[in-house]
């Protein structure tokens, strides 16, 4: 199947073949028709197999085709939980609208909320925003999403994660009852399925794989290892192996730190990524990673979606994350579009529970290895440490979904109480 038989009008196809596309994924080729349809589609695809470009292509023509305003409303709003997809989503958009008669813009805390305001007077067609940002931009008056035609939800379980299910409603409460609705995620909880009940309508069920599948270029590989050994048995790997380009997953802010020092000690070019830093310090970290200057990315949770690193050849999970589903997302930012990848984990005593949960989940009994002079302590206690103990906080600390009250202070902006404080600086809200 090619992409001219979806539908795509000939400026999309042209980007398309620019961006060096030639065969749609699976979940392309199912999400595009029905959404070119004006169907409402609930859509679940694992990481990395293509499903911005699954309602981003036909959101761009059904706007094309559409009237245009003199105003140029906000005619679809893309939201997502985090700061990096929000960027990704926003180039890709860009880059399939090349040729086409749309603006987009993207709004999210952490840095001045001037810009943004000043692209979105000029005129925009679509937005991509975080939630805490557009609230507080709404809240000022400053944007209106009262001309919404299209509203996508982008990895929707991550947002309910978050604590943003009461921000979603009150997002949704301010658009026309009559849109499209989109709801794309890499899974699917009960409580997504419940939302998607609350908004959707008679929507269109999309599953392009199993949910919770990991795609099968990735190569899984356990490393059991003494947990005060895992730091020096990183550095061997990276080493050893000659590893270029590594991003590892650290369960802490302040874990992230550490590890990030001990690798620069080593003489390993690191940079860590995660809520406390900057916006500006979390896209050069980004940028270096990307552009060879920076051997190894440290990153919390906070990264594991909306990173967009191509042809990434290493992930390692440092620590286990508690929430099994967070396992899929980290290593599935390698094996991306069809190229292989190696996602290797270092296991302690006390991440035995969390491993026998993530192999459930994904349905394999992941391999596992032990390097000589690393070997795990036979003594060491399998129960595992609660969070807050033994390195710092979780960046996002809960097991299970906020699916009522307060948003937690997270990395689209900040908890409600620190709005107007934020507003009278000029919005730079993180």
């Amino acid at each position: 199947m090619s992409f001219s038989s979806l539908g795509l009008s000939e400026a999309l196809l042209k980007a398309i073949d620019k961006q060096g596309y030639t065969t749609p994924s699976p979940i392309q080729q199912k999400a595009i028709p029905l959404i070119l349809e004006g169907k409402d589609v609930l859509a679940s695809a694992q990481t990395g197999t293509g499903k911005t470009a699954g309602f981003t292509l036909p959101m761009l023509q059904i706007l094309s085709q559409g009237q245009k305003l003199r105003q140029r409303p906000i005619r679809a709003l893309i939201l997502t939980p985090t700061r990096e997809l929000a960027a990704q989503v926003h180039n890709n958009v860009k880059s399939y609208s090349e040729f086409l008669d749309i603006r987009s813009a993207v709004v999210f805390g952490g840095v001045n909320q001037r810009p943004q305001v000043a692209t979105i007077r000029n005129g925009v067609d679509i937005l991509i925003a975080t939630p805490g940002r557009l609230i507080d931009l709404n809240s000022q008056g400053l944007l209106s999403l009262a001309k919404i035609e299209i509203l996508v939800l982008d990895e929707a379980d991550r947002m309910l994660d978050m604590g943003f299910l009461r921000d979603i409603k009150r997002i949704i409460g301010l658009m026309p009852t009559r849109r499209q609705n989109l709801l794309f995620s890499a899974t699917f909880s009960k409580e997504i399925k419940n939302l998607a009940g609350e908004f959707l309508h008679q929507p269109v069920l999309v599953e392009a794989t199993p949910e919770n599948t990991t795609v099968d270029a990735i190569e899984q590989k356990i490393y059991r290892v003494a947990k005060a050994k895992k730091t020096d048995l990183i550095i061997k790997l990276i080493s050893d192996g000659n590893w270029k380009q590594v991003l590892v997953f650290n369960r802490t802010k302040h874990g992230a730190n550490k590890l990030c020092k001990k690798m620069v000690s080593a003489g390993i070019s690191a940079s860590a990524i995660h809520g406390n830093k900057s916006q500006g310090a979390r896209t050069k970290a980004l940028a270096g990673f990307k552009n060879g200057s920076v051997r190894v990315l440290v990153a919390t949770d906070i990264a594991a979606r909306g990173l967009d690193i191509p042809l990434l050849p290493h992930v390692v999970n440092f620590e286990l994350p508690n929430i099994s589903e967070d396992y899929v997302h980290r290593i599935g930012r390698t094996g991306r579009a069809g190229a292989s990848g190696e996602a290797i984990s270092l296991v302690s005593a006390d991440e035995t529970t969390y491993l026998r949960d993530i192999e459930k989940l994904v349905g394999l009994k992941i391999p596992v290895s032990i390097v000589e002079g690393f070997e795990p302590d036979p003594n060491a206690s399998t129960k595992p440490v609660k969070q807050g103990q033994g390195g710092g906080r979780r960046e996002q600390s809960s097991n299970k979904p906020k699916s009522q009250g307060s948003r937690r202070s997270d990395d689209s902006g900040n908890s409600g109480n620190n709005r107007n404080k934020n507003r009278n600086r000029g919005g730079n809200r993180r």
